[in-house]
């Protein structure tokens, strides 16, 4: 099957020998993942579509493909219109399409190991208006005719230190125990693969990017855990690392492990568990408690040691990226460089540092128009030049063993417009508003997102994506359960009350569709920030990230001295940080990348 629309073609005709009318493709697995390894990449397969969030619906005559803003323009160039009708989330969703669109009686498959027991409940409700029903398949028919899908990776499991982890996987498990004591349950299931990694502090290969394993978990009341994994994954280092309390299981035993715990309470995770999870646990006879992973939350506030290991890391990263502006800034001058060189380039300068263990995500480098679509990902068909006169983005990070970095900078190749400084500067008021602000404790992210917009507001201008997301230590770049979006947004992932520890993006932007692209990320840590007089306790943010912000961009009558008094603060901070992990000549082009502006 060649093209695309070959594939299209081939489903139908396979729905059709299955009995079914329609099929339901999300782009996840079977741990609920954002990124998949290439086994699990269904919706790319079938449709061409890259991005990291999305999915499809697939009818007789019809077929739609759902995504939301930060795809909008992606989706247009990946996925044949002539197949594919465009429909943007949260305004719309798979059941309320299948709702308008599901020929009467229709039988819909859906893949129980792919989506959510709430997300079947919503979909089974809404077809019930058509008398169509929802029909769970044994085997997803995408499978059945890819014909060269690739195997599960076959990666070895590693240990994480525990003078990164900061915490043994004992102690982990043992909390984790407690917690189930304290709900009055048995054992807790855990199937999210960051949320194993931090539990056992184990780290894997078998996502792109990520550095997680392909595996499932039982932790039980008395501290002892199932993991279920594949064996030829588990070398002799490992098994001594999780010791005799973790009882070893093959990855294809999870489901009948499941299965025989009939009369037992069992913690499930209905956001991160797969309805197939509760389908067995329910035909066993089990107890459900449906709440949130206990790993969760303890994962996303970071102790001293993981604090300490991302400042590392910063540091680290911050370095090579300020080679790589200065490297940027003299090479564009030709007119030759492209972004994927560029992008190669600053990978190759990561990948000098011994502690880099892959990038976080695909780099997204984007030049002129290019910078306009939000998570874009250069080809050879796509590829670019850094023209003069246009803007040039570059949003990339790393993984290191101390922590995961993730940073977007925006810079000018040759003389920008005023518009594009108006913009540029805009943008950046919104990134200090955040940077800056002081909030009550249990303050939420949603309510802080509109400081980042108000700048562009007062313009007519928007971003059609959240502002920050929650990072993982070594781990997913895209970490809950915290974020800065707003709330029903399709990136708000719940509205989390910000605490002490947490690690997030502050990354406004703005993109002007055909022409360029704006955005200025840092990863901030909130803190303790206590005010004087103060009737509640505080916090703020620590800027975790340096490295120089484009001044050629900046309109600096359009700063407050506060603002102003901000940008330089944290210019000379990035030359004392990252100073001195660089050479002569790129210490001096640091020095003038970062020297102060005038109060305006």
């Amino acid at each position: 099957m060649s093209t695309y629309a070959d594939r299209l073609a081939a489903l139908r005709a396979q729905l059709r020998a299955d009995g079914l009318h329609g099929f339901v493709v999300p782009l996840t697995d079977e741990h609920m993942s954002e990124y998949v390894g290439t086994y699990a990449q269904r919706l790319a397969w079938l449709t061409g579509f890259e991005g990291s969030a999305g999915s499809a619906a697939v009818l007789p005559e019809e077929a739609a493909i759902f995504v939301d803003g930060r795809y909008t323009l992606q989706v247009r160039s990946q996925v044949d219109g002539a197949h594919w009708s465009y429909q943007s989330v949260p305004e719309t969703s798979i059941s309320e399409w299948l709702k308008d669109h599901a020929p009467q009686g229709a039988r819909i498959g859906y893949d129980p190991w792919l989506h959510s027991r709430d997300w079947v409940k919503r979909a089974r409700e809404a077809l019930a208006t058509r008398g169509a029903q929802l029909i769970a398949v044994g085997q997803n028919p995408i499978d059945k005719i890819w014909s060269d899908r690739p195997e599960a990776s076959k990666a070895r499991l590693v240990t994480h230190p525990d003078r990164y982890a900061g915490k043994t996987s004992a102690e982990k498990r043992a909390d984790i125990a407690d917690w189930l004591s304290s709900k009055g349950a048995d054992a807790a299931v855990l199937s999210a693969l960051d949320s194993i990694a931090w539990a056992f502090n184990v780290r894997g290969a078998d996502v792109a990017r990520t550095p997680v394993a392909l595996a499932f978990a039982l932790v039980h009341a008395d501290g002892t855990a199932d993991l279920f994994i594949a064996p030829e994954k588990v070398d002799e280092d490992v098994r001594r690392h999780l010791g005799n309390v973790v009882r070893l299981h093959d990855r294809s035993e999870f489901e009948t492990a499941l299965g025989a715990l009939s009369g037992k309470t069992i913690a499930v995770d209905a956001e991160r568990a797969v309805a197939a999870i509760f389908d067995a646990l329910e035909e066993a006879g089990a107890k459900i408690i449906a709440v949130r992973d206990p790993t969760v939350l303890p994962k996303a506030l970071k102790n001293a040691a993981e604090i300490a290991g991302h400042r590392d890391a910063q540091v680290r990263d911050g370095a090579a990226i300020a080679r790589f502006l200065k490297w940027v800034e003299e090479e564009a001058v030709g007119g030759d460089l492209d972004e994927l060189t560029a992008s190669d380039r600053l990978e190759a300068l990561r990948r000098e540092d011994l502690d880099l263990r892959d990038l976080s995500f695909d780099s997204i480098s984007g030049a002129g128009p290019n910078g306009a679509i939000v998570h874009y990902r250069s080809s050879e068909k796509t590829n670019r030049k850094l023209e003069a006169g246009s803007l040039y983005l570059i949003d990339s990070g790393g993984q290191y063993l101390g922590g995961t970095t993730d940073i977007t900078r925006t810079v000018a190749i040759g003389t920008p417009t005023d518009e594009m400084r108006d913009r540029f500067t805009r943008v950046l008021k919104g990134h200090i508003a955040v940077a800056t602000a002081i909030f009550p404790r249990g303050t939420r992210g949603s309510q802080l997102d509109s400081f980042a917009r108000r700048p562009l507001w007062e313009a007519g201008l928007d971003y059609a994506h959240g502002t920050g997301h929650g990072v993982g230590s070594f781990l997913s770049v895209h970490e809950g359960p915290q974020r800065i979006s707003p709330v029903g947004s399709a990136q708000s992932g719940g509205d989390e009350p910000l605490q002490p520890g947490m690690i997030l993006s502050n990354e406004p932007g703005y993109y002007k569709t055909g022409e360029y692209g704006i955005r200025i990320e840092n990863l901030v840590l909130v803190v303790e920030r206590p005010l004087a007089g103060a009737e509640k306790p505080t916090l703020g943010f620590e800027t975790l990230t340096f490295a120089p912000i484009d001044r050629r961009l900046i309109v600096a009558d359009m700063l407050s001295p506060q603002e102003l008094g901000w940008l330089n603060n944290y210019h000379a901070e990035v030359r004392a940080k990252i100073g001195p992990e660089l050479g002569d000549a790129e210490r001096a082009w640091l020095d003038q990348a970062c020297a102060p502006i005038g109060a305006a």
